[in-house]
């Protein structure tokens, strides 16, 4: 029943694209100066359709229809209702059929909320938006189908992965979804643009919206899933520069430099054809992203099984979207000459492109070289944190410091009337590091300069706030919480590395471990029963030396049956100053398990930062002037 209902709608959802694909084509050629009633019902339909569509498939999740294979193999009868509903997008089919609801939902609400600008280059984003939605819906009928059926009917389905059933791992999709494939829309304006002429602030205007929305459900989906893996995985960190991490990072650079030259275009009707590139990269980075996670060409904690025809559909569609804007672009391009003062804003904001580009290329260089050299050479390596380390970190340094600096440089010409205040705020973040190091204890002289040039970001940001409150002028507050969050983020991301305390020992039960002043002490293990697992539950007793405080930890391990998993639950103590965190492992056939305990300094703030980070960009959304 469900499954006739749904490929029924996929394929109504792709007669009607077609329809609308061709009404806005006839409608290109007409004189109206509006667009008619019908492409705007048209668009509401399919956004209609589609969402049904989704709801039909989280139907059979709810009701555990087995008949449905998606359902069969990643849902479980005795699964909580939050888990079945999220284990509609925690599979391949179900998060392609979320993506082209975002797809669907972008190309709507950009037709009706640009109702001001030029009729064309409207339609034009339209048809473009629509060949796009028309290639992943007959990706998911031909492919990918969440609503074909297994005979026979199974009773009992396999399940969903464990570590996918977690309330963050639920939010962490459809959020980074919005932001990946919520960058379609300016991919699509930007080609409607070339075509049409479109340019200049009008154009600017039209997509700093949806550039934001995107940026913003990009950051937060990031965030998310960074949170996630501190806990859930048990490793105490927050970023492994794993290959599918990285591809949701990829997208975020080019969205932050795009984000930055839309000032310029709009401000000074320069950098047009830089922008249309950007508009275009990120899209086909957010689709390479997909290509590398659904091929099963990257060794991943996140990625689906292996299915090379759905890597050869992508690729091919990858391929066909690159090579077309590339000609579009080529026979469209007029020559611009970027003669900015090197003291303008114009240049400083160059400058943060330059950043970006060259962060983007070292992490899509990381990611994709180990892909080359096992293909060509059948060599097995591995890019890790070491990497991105050594060629990233050092650029931090003047990247934030430029990141101080910009907002209050002039636009064409800028005076060099402020060496004083700079002065006095590098001196101070100097005094304060050496405070740090004076209370606490020696780091590295790069990590020096990090802390230096964060707290350099911090202050200037903070006086910013304090000169534009004094004087009540016109204040982008949104600027001031992004960059203030980026600040801090950097600051106690410095801090937890180098005052962080590690240990990983084994204990039996009723033993005790003792360093750098704790004292863990293993209590006794209890066994619960729960709806879809059984669980190993610790109880440890973490005593500090010096202030003789304490605190309990339950770390569990968790046995599923459907499917047959083990998992390892971390038990975290978050404070202001600290988080307590610790893991238990079983060792085989021995009394003993493996403990890994970790105090991570001023964790939680992390999280607070970069959550800055995103609300700087919400706020944007918000502002009527920028």
């Amino acid at each position: 029943m469900l499954s006739n209902i749904g490929n029924t709608l996929i394929i109504l959802n792709i007669l009607v694209t077609l329809i609308i694909i061709y009404s806005s084509h006839l409608s290109l050629k007409n004189q109206e100066v509006k667009i008619s009633k019908k492409i705007y019902d048209l668009s509401l339909a399919q956004s209609t359709i589609s969402i049904v569509t989704f709801f039909v498939l989280i139907t059979g999740f709810i009701v555990s229809d087995f008949s449905l294979i998606t359902v069969f193999q990643n849902s479980h009868i005795d699964k909580p209702l939050f888990y079945k509903i999220s284990g509609t997008w925690g599979n391949h089919e179900g998060s392609l059929l979320l993506w082209i609801n975002v797809l669907v939902l972008f190309s709507y609400f950009f037709l009706i909320l640009n109702k001001k600008t030029l009729k064309n280059y409207r339609l034009s984003t339209l048809i473009i938006q629509n060949f796009l939605i028309f290639g992943f819906l007959l990706f998911l009928l031909i492919n990918s189908n969440p609503f074909s059926l297994v005979f026979p009917t199974p009773n009992i389905g396999l399940g969903l992965n464990p570590i996918l059933q977690d309330p963050a791992l639920a939010i962490h999709p459809p959020l980074l979804y919005i932001g990946f494939v919520g960058s379609s829309i300016y991919f699509s304006a930007a080609l409607a643009s070339l075509i049409t002429d479109f340019k200049g602030k009008l154009f600017a205007t039209s997509i700093k919206l949806w550039v934001s929305i995107s940026w913003v459900f990009q950051t937060l989906g990031i965030v998310v899933g960074s949170i996630w893996a501190y806990y859930e995985l048990g490793w105490g960190g927050f970023w492994f520069w794993d290959p599918v991490e990285n591809a949701s990072l990829m997208p975020w650079f080019v969205m932050t430099a795009l984000m930055h030259s839309l000032f310029v275009l709009e401000k000074r009707n320069t950098l047009y054809s830089w922008v249309i590139v950007l508009c275009l990269s990120t899209f086909t980075l957010s689709v390479t992203g997909t290509f590398l996670v659904r091929s099963g060409i990257l060794n991943s904690v996140h990625t689906f099984a292996n299915d090379p025809s759905r890597g050869l559909y992508i690729l091919l569609f990858l391929s066909l979207m690159i090579f077309s804007s590339i000609g579009i672009f080529l026979k469209k391009y007029k020559k611009e000459n970027y003669d900015f003062n090197a003291n303008s804003k114009e240049t400083f904001i160059l400058i943060n492109n330059w950043f970006m580009a060259f962060f983007l290329a070292t992490v899509l260089i990381g990611t994709v070289y180990p892909i080359f050299t096992e293909v060509i050479g059948n060599i097995k390596i591995s890019v890790g944190p070491p990497f991105y380390n050594i060629v990233i970190l050092p650029l931090v340094i003047p990247f934030m410091i430029f990141m101080a600096l910009a907002p209050n440089i002039k636009w064409i010409k800028n005076s060099l009337d402020n060496f004083l205040p700079l002065t006095i705020i590098i001196i101070s973040a100097i005094f304060l590091n050496v405070l740090i190091i004076n209370f606490f204890k020696p780091y590295s002289i790069q990590s020096s300069l990090i802390t230096i040039s964060s707290l350099f970001l911090i202050i200037h940001t903070l006086i910013d706030l304090i000169k534009c409150l004094k004087k009540k002028v016109n204040l982008d507050y949104s600027r001031i919480v992004s960059h203030l969050g980026f600040g801090l983020l950097v600051f106690f991301i410095g801090i937890n590395h180098n005052f962080s305390i590690e240990n990983d020992f084994n204990l039996k039960i009723g033993e005790k471990k003792i360093f750098e002043n704790y004292k863990i002490s293993f209590n006794s293990v209890k066994i619960e029963e729960q709806k879809n697992y059984k669980t190993i539950i610790g109880l440890f007793n973490i005593t500090n030396l010096k202030d003789l405080s304490q605190e309990t930890l339950k770390p569990e391990i968790r046995i599923y049956s459907n499917p047959e998993t083990l998992t390892y639950e971390t038990s975290i103590k978050s404070k202001l100053s600290y988080d307590l965190y610790l893991t238990m492992s079983n060792i085989n056939r021995s009394d003993f398990y493996n403990i890994k305990f970790q105090k991570k300094p001023f964790m939680i703030w992390v999280w607070i930062s970069a959550m800055m980070i995103a609300l700087g960009g919400f706020m944007r959304i918000f502002k009527s002037e920028h």
